[in-house]
């Protein structure tokens, strides 16, 4: 049974592994994974270190299914709007649908690469990559093409949580984000969930 134990464990071990140096985005087949409750990164954390403004500019990388987008939305109120990227139609198209359900209008779907945002310079207050960088093939790019739309002054928000396969530690960000020509200001939650505020 021991031996069985090892051998599932190293099992695992490798894929998460093969799966850490092989980033991809959650296909949406497996959407049940974004879907579950994110403990440490909740939406309220979220909208503490996000401070959102009624009719502020939002962009958000990566909604999976729209777990923050109803909120972002709601939070800006209907004379903001924010705006997602994915690179799955499926997800834009589910997360649009949540949102339409619900009565909001200012939620704006459009596919694309992170690494190749479809947007003016200085386009945005602010945006959120919440448990997505390390999906991203190359973070420094989508790095630098967030800080590019953001309009002096704007913010990004990055989550993490400890269990993806993902993660990009403190750290990592910290350094990635300066070389970006991003600014750490401050972090909300520990180390193994947070949320980072970076000020372009």
């Amino acid at each position: 049974m021991k031996k069985l134990l090892a051998v599932g464990a190293a099992a695992i071990g490798a894929v998460a592994l093969w799966w850490r140096k092989n980033p991809s985005a959650c296909p949406y087949g497996q959407r049940f994974w974004v879907e579950a409750p994110h403990p440490m990164i909740t939406r309220a954390r979220l909208r503490e270190i996000l401070e959102p403004e009624p009719g502020e500019r939002v962009l958000e990388v990566g909604p999976g299914t729209g777990y923050y987008t109803i909120d972002l939305a709601e939070w800006v109120g209907a004379h903001g709007s924010v705006e997602i990227v994915d690179i799955q139609q499926e997800m834009l198209d589910h997360t649009v649908r949540r949102a339409r359900e619900r009565g909001l209008w200012n939620v704006e779907a459009t596919r694309a690469d992170a690494r190749e945002l479809p947007y003016d310079p200085d386009s945005f207050d602010a945006a959120v990559m919440i448990t997505v960088l390390g999906e991203v093939p190359d973070q420094d790019e989508a790095l630098r093409a967030v800080t590019r739309v953001l309009r002096p002054g704007g913010r990004l928000v990055v989550g993490e949580l400890f269990g993806d396969p993902h993660m990009v530690t403190l750290g990592s960000l910290r350094r990635r984000a300066e070389a970006a020509g991003l600014r750490f200001e401050r972090r909300v939650g520990p180390r193994l969930g947070y949320f980072a505020r970076l000020v372009a």
